[in-house]
């Protein structure tokens, strides 16, 4: 009986249906969570869309792209999160990181003064720090 489960085994692995290994896991997670950065891309492209069928204006388009940088990296945090089973250093780096670019993202489409909203990296910055205060 042993015989037939050790070889069954065997055989899913062959056929790359049951990868165990670390490499195997974190690529099953990679390619769940690719559909991150084309949310990205389907969020720019719903604005312009209601830009073009409304009277809603942005003036800085462009910085809409920043916003696909932001989606891939809260991507890579959720797919370190599912592969490890917790929010490691890895995942909370992604976080931090997706939420530096969103609020740069946010500064230049709704155009505020770097000298006014500069206090929200510091934020950040310390939502970062107590994300590591909570160990590994």
């Amino acid at each position: 009986m042993s015989d037939e489960i050790k070889t069954l085994k065997d055989a899913e692995k062959l056929n790359g249906k049951a990868d165990d290994t670390p490499e195997g896991q974190a690529a099953r997670s990679d390619a769940k969570m690719a559909w991150m950065p084309g949310l990205g891309l389907i969020a720019v492209g719903v604005i312009f869309l209601l830009a073009n069928f409304t009277g809603f204006q942005l003036h800085n388009w462009w910085a809409l792209f920043i916003l696909i940088g932001a989606f891939g990296a809260f991507g890579s945090a959720i797919s370190t999160w599912r592969s490890t089973g917790r929010f490691g250093v890895e995942a909370r780096g992604a976080f931090v990181g997706g939420l530096a670019i969103l609020f740069t993202a946010a500064i230049f489409l709704f155009g505020w003064n770097w000298g006014t909203v500069w206090p929200g990296y510091l934020i950040i910055g310390g939502l970062a720090a107590l994300l590591t205060a909570g160990g590994d």
